[in-house]
């Protein structure tokens, strides 16, 4: 097996080519074998003990690869026979890939046709499994695929290979007017250095909503004189979930067995917007660097509305999301995102051979009474990696016609996400979008643009180790919750009542230990 760098006579540019098959990859714009890629790095690295050695094969590679012809244009934008070809990672599963396979099916035959640009898109499977693919072709493991020209990326992940220097500041590729078409806090969420950077691209945004199994509600409704008004502060959702697991204790003779009203899916989004709402901010973030403000005061209130009605069965999470415990019955509703809403059941399971149909409502997420309004906001964007100047035009070119009003548009109604621009986020542009918008879409886009345009967004910003510091928001308090929750549960089957099952987990001195062991855990990620 023969590694020749020869000059192109067409292009300009050196480039390797082998005798045999090889694995060929883009660095620094051009397309090299493996071989030599790492002898470039390690020249530019400063090895200085085989510089020498290494200059003469590059060099004695180039001499020899005079006596070949040009290998054809460099591909670009209409430049070439030869279309660009991207590659694009994500998540989406379901009708949210559905939806975006369409999009990239409608790109290809109208403005990849004309601009000689082919993509081609793949599901990774989760956020997770993206995640660990994309940071094993960055890193250029054994197995890896090669690294996409596009990836959904959320903030951490996008910040990590950004500081690997992996990641296309696109801020150049957009005019100012471009700029202001879409909403400001989707751009700064990729501007990293503060200085106007657009890391991520937005191209599909969520929020979160209370999402209510109508259907059931109404029944517990009539019996109580409950209404929808009561799910609208964050203390009247835990008031009324001890209502109705009151009320269906009732319809049993066992005591104690009543069901939970209500579930979460992200406790981190309940941790930091919760704060936010009443006063604080939990991760202040400046240059990269965190500064932690936990103040007990706020996270006892957070305790309060979540650890504590959740030990006492008035809240649950049993199954991997919480739109599998509305199937099974187990609890009528939960605060989720958006895009969410696509796998919110159409009928409750009750046993293996009963079942009922249910009913959508969708609700404003409860906020904390007399608190600031603020919602989440989240839904990875897309990140562009480093290539050519070609790959990296095609990729704008893409990203561009995603969140065209038009294409966002069609891409909301099938997946729950939202548009990001000013022009499509309104509810009677989407509504005249020409895309077939059922009834329950309508709801769930509703009250999500509602959501948006009347409070102040917030997401968490990127730093070092700001994945694992949200894992510990996410986890710390839910699985406390839940394990002694169980123990309850196992208290009062052996004969004890609530009110002494709980009592052990409901003082003042069980919340002082779970607040000091979270507060160390996250002080280790302070800058």
């Amino acid at each position: 097996m023969r590694q020749l760098l020869f000059l192109c006579r067409k292009c300009g540019k050196y480039k390797a080519a082998i005798v045999e098959d090889v694995v060929l990859r883009w660095y620094n714009g051009t397309r090299l074998c493996l071989k030599i890629v790492k002898m470039y790095r390690r020249l530019r690295e400063g090895d200085n003990m085989n510089q020498k050695r290494i200059i003469t094969v590059l060099a004695g590679s180039a001499m020899l690869a005079g006596l070949l012809t040009g290998c054809g244009a460099e591909p670009g934008i209409g430049k070439s026979e030869e279309p660009v070809n991207l590659t694009v990672w994500t998540y989406y599963n379901g009708e949210q890939l559905d939806a975006f396979n369409a999009l990239v099916d409608s790109f290809n035959e109208s403005v990849g046709k004309e601009k000689n640009i082919v993509v081609e898109s793949s599901s990774q499977g989760s956020v997770n499994d993206l995640e660990s693919n994309v940071m094993d072709a960055a890193e250029e493991k054994v197995g890896a695929a090669d690294m996409p020209n596009i990836f959904s990326a959320y903030a951490d992940t996008a910040y990590k290979l950004d500081q690997a220097g992996q990641v296309v500041d696109l801020s150049d590729y957009l005019t100012d007017e471009e700029k202001s078409e879409y909403i400001d806090a989707y751009l700064k969420e990729g501007d990293f250095s503060g200085d106007g950077s657009i890391k991520i691209f937005p191209v599909a945004k969520s929020t979160e909503l209370l999402f209510l199994n109508k259907t059931d509600w109404d029944k517990f409704a009539e019996a109580t004189g409950a209404d929808e008004s009561d799910l609208e502060t964050v203390e009247d959702l835990v008031e009324t979930s001890e209502k109705y697991y009151n009320w269906t204790d009732e319809q049993t003779e066992e005591p104690d067995d009543g069901k939970a009203l209500f579930g979460r899916d992200a406790m981190a989004n309940y941790m930091f917007v919760g704060a936010r709402q009443l006063g604080g901010n939990l991760f202040e973030v400046k240059d990269g660097k965190m500064t932690l403000n936990f103040d007990k005061e706020i996270v006892r209130k957070l305790w309060d509305n979540y650890y504590v009605p959740y030990v006492k069965g008035y809240f649950a999470a049993s199954g991997r999301f919480r739109s599998d415990d509305i199937k099974t019955g187990n609890i009528l509703a939960y605060v989720g995102a958006t895009s969410s809403a696509t796998f919110f059941p159409t009928q409750v399971m009750t046993s293996d051979t009963e079942s009922h149909d249910i009913e959508l409502e969708v609700l404003t997420p409860p906020e904390f009474e007399g608190g600031k309004k603020v919602a989440v906001q989240q839904g990875a964007g897309m990140v562009v990696t480093k290539g050519s100047d070609e790959e990296i035009e095609a990729s704008v070119e893409f990203l561009k016609y995603l969140t065209e009003p038009e294409n966002n548009t069609s891409f909301s109604i099938g997946s729950g996400y939202l548009p990001v621009t000013q022009k499509a986020n309104d509810m009677v542009e989407i509504r005249k979008g020409g895309t077939d918008l059922p009834k329950s879409m309508d709801k769930v886009l509703t009250k999500a643009v509602e959501t948006v345009n009347n409070n102040e967004l917030y997401t968490t910003p990127a730093f070092e180790g700001g994945q694992d510091a949200r894992s510990v928001l996410e986890y710390s308090m839910s699985d406390l919750a839940d394990a002694d929750r169980k123990a309850v549960q196992e208290r009062i089957d052996a004969g004890q009542t609530m009110e002494a099952a709980t009592e052990e987990f409901l003082t003042g001195e069980y919340f002082d230990r779970w607040y000091e062991d979270t507060l160390t855990k996250l002080q280790t990620y302070e800058g």
